[in-house]
């Protein structure tokens, strides 16, 4: 089973809202989910990003593996080391 944590939508029509969840990888988007491990809600100002840090660590010590957004947020919030990202080439 390969796990992931990832975001999960809920929040009211074009008001979204997500909760960060650890699920299978083969589950839909907002299906039945872990654990539940935070939230993130992107139109506060500032964004409201809380996390249960030791919860993320044990979670990826057991080989889940965040999504690309999620590696994103996790490496904002100083969780996860920071990557220094490529630039695709340019085609001429």
């Amino acid at each position: 089973m390969a796990v992931r944590i990832r975001l999960t939508r809920v929040g009211a029509t074009k008001q979204p809202a997500y909760r960060i969840v650890v699920t299978d990888s083969r589950n839909a988007r907002d299906s039945r989910a872990i654990e539940t491990i935070g939230h993130y809600n992107p139109r506060t100002e500032p964004v409201e990003f809380v996390v249960d840090v030791e919860k993320v660590k044990s979670w990826l010590a057991k080989g889940a593996q965040p999504s690309d957004t999620m590696s994103r947020l996790l490496q904002a919030a100083g969780v996860l080391p920071k990557v220094e990202r490529k630039a695709a080439p340019v085609a001429k």
